[in-house]
């Protein structure tokens, strides 16, 4: 097998009752467990990443500490280490999940490939380890760490799918925007469930 799953920032603080919440995520998460249940064995590896930003710091500019955020380039303060927003969703079963990323330690970060395992890898490494060259990509928000990943995958040479029955974005527009943006750059869109 050559091909990965990426389970973007399925997390308590980007679903409904989280800091920056988008509507849809826990339904996303719930179709993500059903996808991986039934497909876990298609892929080399299942990464599942993280928004993991230092508690009482402004994490690099990315949370507003000062004024309000402008939800471009400063934030909410969301997915602080430690804290239960931080988690996944309780809805996404994360056992078929081979590597757990963190990103955004201390810097903004959108994309899985600005993340690290706990040992310290990062996702390109992973995929340059086991060869793969295929990733389908799911998770939250598909208007910025959907689209930052899948942007970044093909840049590193990747084919990439992108699974639009198992993402929810910020807004419509931005969101239809963004998967043009990808499917121009060379992704498929696809759907799991005719």
């Amino acid at each position: 097998m050559t091909k990965a799953l990426f389970i973007v920032d399925v997390q308590n603080d980007f679903t409904e009752g989280g800091a920056l919440a988008v509507e849809g995520g826990d339904a996303v998460a719930e179709r993500i467990t059903e996808f991986v249940s039934a497909h876990a064995d298609d892929y080399a590896l299942v990464v599942a990443s993280r928004d993991w930003h230092h508690p009482d710091h402004d994490n690099g500019g990315h949370f507003a500490v000062e004024g309000e955020p402008d939800f471009v380039d400063t934030w909410p303060a969301h997915c602080v280490a430690g804290t239960p927003g931080a988690e996944y969703d309780p809805g996404l079963d994360t056992a078929a999940v081979t590597h757990h990323v963190k990103k955004g330690q201390g810097v903004p970060a959108y994309s899985v490939f600005e993340g690290t395992t706990d040992d310290g890898r990062t996702v390109a490494e992973l995929l340059a380890e086991r060869g793969i060259l295929d990733v389908d990509i799911a998770g939250i928000a598909t208007d910025y760490c959907v689209r930052a990943s899948a942007l970044d995958a093909i840049e590193h040479g990747r084919r990439v799918r992108i699974l639009t029955d198992l993402v929810a974005g910020v807004a419509p527009a931005s969101s239809d925007a963004a998967l043009a943006e990808l499917a121009h750059a060379g992704a498929e869109l696809a759907v799991t469930q005719p």
